[in-house]
């Protein structure tokens, strides 16, 4: 079992698990599940949580649908509803004598290497106190443009930084299924996942036009594929179950996700977990070839440039036929290497009319897909 062989495990909780459909917190169910977390404690695991409710709780504190809210108001509201969620939180893990911290997330806390570094360095002092780090996205200032959207991608970022072992996503299903569990009862579930090819995808996004395939099961495939390039274990399972962690361990009737053998360091992990690649270069078979072969990417082989951005962002590689084939760090702006596309490096500095690097994003900055 993937649980007992790791050290360090996220768990991600969503609004639907801790907040039931009449708006009221499911007290009974947290109640149980801190005994998971007891139990995860003494077999000697580190645990962080990573969850959701603000917003669903400032609703409810104030009897406002949370389905009108626009985004300046939702932040208001979660303002309101975090400090509910904290205090939700911090009166049950007392009960037991288990401490807790606060951690509000950006997008821009994970996407820039110096403050995901300082989120390491936070959330391991925190558990090397044996304190338990509760994360959530800071959706008092999270803007359209620089929010994850949903904490399935947001756990995995944190899993990835954190360089934890196994990511358990609590859904209101067991998993991923061929069809949706809630519309066709002959369908399956699908218990290992080795490779998220086309075909998982589809079943990712079968009956999308629901809660399950567009605004669940799909941030859920791309959690883990930031998972298994990051060598981290994820779990879908269903956390409406009372001890759902011990559920996990007696039946296993989840889906497992399981990781590449993966030799990256840290650096590499952070670069091909960006959730938010600002742009992309659509580079030539020769440029392809080379980045596989272990080379840097230079100018001469890129062929069209897409989207904004600015040196240090992070950007996609992409072939002729928009076929992504690695992430990694320009050392040019896009408008800079419009300027350089197709050209010899040492053209460069006639160019721009300044010295710069030979190549736009050099192979230690490179990670393939």
């Amino acid at each position: 079992m993937y649980i007992n062989k790791s050290k360090k495990i996220v768990i991600k909780i969503g609004s639907s698990i801790l907040v039931g459909e009449n708006g009221k917190v499911r007290k009974k169910w947290l109640n149980e599940f801190i005994k998971d977390i007891i139990l995860l404690i003494k077999l000697n695991k580190k645990v962080i949580i990573v969850s959701s409710g603000a917003i669903a709780l400032g609703c409810n504190l104030l009897n406002i649908s949370k389905s009108s809210l626009k985004l300046d108001k939702s932040q208001a509201i979660a303002s309101i509803g975090q400090i509910e969620l904290m205090n939700l939180y911090k009166k049950t893990f007392d009960k037991n004598e288990i401490k807790i911290s606060q951690i509000l997330l950006t997008l821009e806390d994970t996407e820039k290497r110096r403050r995901s570094l300082n989120a390491r360095r936070t959330i391991e002092n925190l558990l090397s106190m044996g304190i338990i780090p509760i994360v959530n996205e800071n959706d008092t200032t999270a803007t359209t443009e620089i929010k994850y959207g949903d904490n399935d991608r947001l756990a995995s970022r944190v899993a990835q930084i954190i360089n934890s072992d196994c990511l358990i996503l609590l859904s209101d299903v067991n998993g991923l299924y061929t069809v949706n569990p809630k519309l066709n009862k002959k369908t399956t579930l699908i218990k290992t996942v080795n490779i998220i090819d086309k075909e998982i995808e589809k079943f990712s996004t079968n009956n999308s036009i629901n809660k399950y395939g567009s605004g669940g099961m799909v941030t859920k495939i791309e959690a883990a594929k930031i998972c298994q390039l990051s060598g981290c274990y994820m779990a879908i399972a269903n956390g409406k179950k009372l001890r759902p962690i011990k559920e996990i361990l007696e039946k296993n009737n989840c889906t497992w996700f399981i990781p590449r053998v993966s030799k990256l360091d840290a650096r590499k992990k952070w670069i091909i977990g960006s959730i938010s690649p600002k742009g992309a270069l659509i580079i030539d078979n020769g440029a392809i070839k080379a980045i596989r072969n272990g080379k840097s990417l230079l100018p001469v082989g890129i062929k069209t440039i897409d989207g904004k951005f600015e040196k240090g962002d992070h950007i996609k590689i992409l072939d002729l036929n928009n076929k992504e084939h690695a992430r990694g760090l320009s050392s040019f702006s896009s408008e800079e290497i419009n300027k350089i596309k197709g050209c010899q490096s040492n053209q460069i500095k006639k160019i721009l009319g300044y010295s710069s690097k030979d190549e736009v994003i050099h192979k230690d900055d490179l990670v393939k897909v």
